[in-house]
C-alpha cells in the first residue's frame, strides 16, 4: 500500500475517532437542562424587541448577547467540580457581603431603589449576584450540620440574615424575600421536618390574616400552638416560644400597618385585589398586564404583533412584566408552555439533586430551584393580577444584565453536578 494510501486511512481513523468522541459528548449534555432556557431566551429576545417597537431607543440584542457570555460562564463551570467552588465559603460570604455594603456607600439609584453599582460603564446589581453566594455558604454549611434539631437553625438563619437586611434596605423587597425562600426549602432538603417549615411560614399568615380577617386567629393561633407541641422536642418552651411569636405579629401588624408604612406601600401590597382603585396610578400595571394577557386569547396575535405592546401601555414591560407580552403575543397556549418549560426544568433539578455525589452538590442544586421556582410564582402572579409588584423578574424571559448572568452561573453549576452524577442521571432523546 502506498504512503498515500497509509495516511488517507489514518486520517480516516482520526476523524472517525473525533466524531465518535463528539457524539458521546452531545449524548451527555443534559438537553432539558439547557434547551429549556436556551429556548426561552430565544423567544424573550422578539419579545424584548416588540416592546421596544415605538421606543427611542433598543436594545434588545443585548439580551441575547449577555445570554451568550453568560453561556460561556455556564459551559466553563459545567467543568468545575462544585466542591472545589464551595472550598472557601466565607470568603464567598465576605465578597458577598462587602458588594452589598458597597452598594449603600457607591450605589447608584433607579426606579425608587440603590441596588447598582457602576463598573466601567455598566450598572452591576450584586443583590443579584449575593444569590448565588448565599446558595453556596448555605450549601456548605447544611452538609456539614443538617437542620436535625431547632439549634441547628441558628448558624443558616445567622447567615443568611446580614445579605438579607442589606438588600432589604435597598429597598428591594422582592430579591430578599427570595433569600427567604431559598433558606427554608435548603434547610428543608438538609433534613429539617416539613411542619417546621409550616411554624417558619406561620407568622406571615399570621400577620395577613391578622390584617384582613383577625377572627381567624382564634382558630389560627391554637392550631399553631398544637403543631408546635407535637412537632418540637422541646415542648413547653417550644410552645410558649411560637404562641409569643404568633401573638407579636397578630398584635404588631396592625400598628405598623398604620404607623409605619406610607399609604403609596400600603397601596402596593393591596391593590391587586382591586387594582381600580387607582387605576392611574398604582393600579395602572396590573390592570394593563391582565388587559394586554387576556387580549392574547388561544393563540395570541403572533410574535411582534402585539397591540398594547406596541403602543407601550405598560410601562417597563421588557423587564418585570414581560409575561404580558408573551401572554399577548402567544396566547394562552404560549403562557401554558413556558409555564410547562419551568416545572419540568424544576423536576430535571430535582432530579439531578437526587443523584448527586455528595450533599453539598445536592443543596447547590436544590438551592437554585428554589431560587427560580420562587421568582416564576411570583412574577407570573404578578403579571396576572393574583399578587402585588414586588420587582422580580422573570427567569430567563425578563431583560436584565446582571439576572442573566446569575441564571447563568446558576445553570452552570447544576450543569456541574449533573455531568459528575454519572450517565443515569443524563436525560437521552
Amino acid at each position: 500500500m502506498t504512503l498515500l494510501g497509509l495516511w488517507g486511512r489514518r486520517r480516516s481513523a482520526l476523524f472517525a475517532a473525533g466524531g465518535s468522541r463528539r457524539r458521546r459528548w452531545v449524548d451527555r449534555v443534559d438537553k432539558l437542562l439547557w434547551w429549556i432556557p436556551l429556548a426561552m431566551i430565544f423567544v424573550s429576545g422578539i419579545l424584548i424587541a416588540s416592546t421596544q417597537r415605538q421606543a427611542d431607543y433598543a436594545d434588545w440584542y443585548q439580551h441575547w448577547v449577555t445570554a451568550a457570555v453568560g453561556l460561556v460562564i455556564a459551559l466553563g463551570l459545567a467543568r468545575v467540580p462544585v466542591e472545589s467552588i464551595t472550598r472557601w465559603p466565607w470568603v464567598i460570604y465576605g465578597v458577598t457581603v462587602a458588594s452589598l455594603i458597597a452598594v449603600r456607600v457607591v450605589g447608584v439609584s433607579a426606579l425608587g431603589a440603590q441596588s447598582w453599582i457602576n463598573i466601567a460603564g455598566f450598572n452591576v446589581q450584586p443583590s443579584e449576584f449575593a444569590k448565588i453566594g448565599a446558595i453556596l455558604l448555605l450549601a456548605r454549611v447544611l452538609s456539614r450540620h443538617p437542620v436535625e434539631r431547632p439549634v441547628d437553625l441558628v448558624r443558616p438563619v445567622a447567615i443568611i440574615s446580614f445579605p438579607w437586611l442589606l438588600v432589604l434596605v435597598q429597598p428591594d423587597l422582592g430579591t430578599s424575600l427570595v433569600f427567604g425562600a431559598v433558606l427554608l426549602v435548603m434547610m428543608f432538603w438538609s433534613g429539617m421536618p416539613g411542619s417546621w417549615v409550616v411554624l417558619f411560614l406561620s407568622p406571615v399568615i399570621t400577620a395577613i390574616v391578622a390584617g384582613v380577617f383577625p377572627w381567624l386567629l382564634l382558630a389560627w393561633i391554637p392550631a399553631m400552638g398544637l403543631l408546635a407541641w407535637k412537632s418540637l422536642p422541646w415542648k413547653r418552651a417550644g410552645l410558649s416560644l411560637v404562641l409569643l411569636v404568633q401573638g407579636l405579629f397578630a398584635v404588631a401588624t396592625p400598628w405598623l400597618w398604620n404607623n409605619f408604612l406610607q399609604p403609596h406601600q400600603r397601596d402596593r401590597l393591596t391593590l391587586f385585589l382591586d387594582p381600580n382603585k387607582d387605576p392611574l396610578g398604582g393600579g395602572y400595571h396590573l390592570l394593563q398586564s391582565t388587559v394586554g394577557i387576556g387580549s392574547g386569547g388561544w393563540f395570541g396575535t403572533g410574535l411582534l404583533q402585539g397591540h398594547l405592546t406596541l403602543l407601550r401601555f405598560i410601562p417597563e414591560q421588557h423587564t418585570d412584566f414581560i409575561f404580558s407580552a408573551l401572554g399577548e403575543e402567544l396566547g394562552f397556549v404560549g403562557s401554558v408552555l413556558a409555564v410547562l418549560g419551568f416545572v419540568v426544568w424544576i423536576w430535571r433539578l430535582l432530579q439531578i439533586a437526587g443523584k448527586a455525589r455528595s450533599d453539598v452538590e445536592s443543596l447547590v442544586v436544590v438551592g437554585v430551584g428554589a431560587m427560580v421556582m420562587f421568582q416564576v410564582v411570583v412574577n407570573i402572579n404578578m403579571t396576572i393580577g393574583l399578587g402585588p409588584i414586588t420587582g422580580i423578574p422573570l427567569p430567563w424571559l425578563s431583560y436584565g444584565r446582571s439576572a442573566m448572568l446569575v441564571n447563568f452561573i446558576a445553570l452552570g453549576l447544576c450543569a456541574s453536578v449533573a455531568r459528575r452524577g454519572g450517565h443515569q442521571g443524563v436525560t437521552r432523546w
